[in-house]
């Protein structure tokens, strides 16, 4: 009897790509609505992206068991 599958967190899914060396890419926050109030520097800055924090590796790498 085979064992049980992992369930894939969807909301997770789609926020973080796993990269070569293992690690989590995110995107920003706030760059969705309300962007006429905020610099051409700070949107520019927010579309960049980066990556999932050391401390959260783990609980991303969790959700995410097929990645």
């Amino acid at each position: 009897m085979a064992g049980y599958k992992i369930k894939t967190h969807k909301g997770a899914q789609k926020r973080f790509k796993k990269t070569a060396s293992g690690k989590f890419k995110r995107g920003c926050s706030h760059q969705r609505h309300i962007l006429t109030k905020k610099s051409a520097k700070r949107k520019r800055q927010l579309d960049m992206g980066g990556m999932v924090a050391k401390a959260d590796q783990k609980a991303v790498a969790m959700m995410l068991p097929y990645a």
